[in-house]
């Protein structure tokens, strides 16, 4: 990948979903590259640049992270925590896809600063239509916003 690529970040433990969501992106027509972690500690490690995330060149910083609530070692909700007071990278995009309808899930990613918050659909088509208003709304027509790499 060059420095250059605009990627999306993808935080999903779940190997079904990952590969649902990729086919979804495909399926909608996303020009855009997808990086894949599995838990909370990697999803900080790949933006921090950290460890195996350390060269740029092959794991650039997203402009958008899709981030699951319910991951292992780190929950979602202690990566958006982490990632929003970072200063290089607190206005990043997140976008918070995951299965909990749960009220006190939603208001408190949002209280922690998530752009939004959906419901991972039962339908195939479902997933790829919430994946194609992604892409128009966060990767064709949002501004983004500056973010310094480390």
């Amino acid at each position: 990948m060059s420095d250059e690529q605009e990627i999306i970040l993808l935080v999903e433990d779940n190997p079904k979903d990952v590969l649902l969501i990729q086919r979804a992106i495909r399926r909608a027509e996303v020009k855009i590259g997808v990086q894949v972690v599995n838990d909370g500690d990697s999803a900080v490690a790949y933006l921090a640049g950290e460890g195996a995330y350390q060269d740029r060149m092959l794991h650039p910083l997203p402009i958008l992270v899709l981030l699951d609530l319910k991951l292992p070692r780190r929950s979602g909700a202690e990566v958006l925590l982490w990632l929003r007071q970072q200063p290089a990278l607190k206005r990043l995009p997140v976008v918070v896809l995951t299965a909990s309808r749960e009220y006190a899930d939603i208001n408190h990613v949002y209280d922690l600063g998530a752009n939004a918050y959906m419901v991972k659909p039962f339908a195939f088509d479902d997933l790829v239509q919430i994946v194609h208003t992604l892409n128009l709304h966060w990767i064709v027509l949002n501004e983004k916003p500056h973010l310094r790499s480390n």
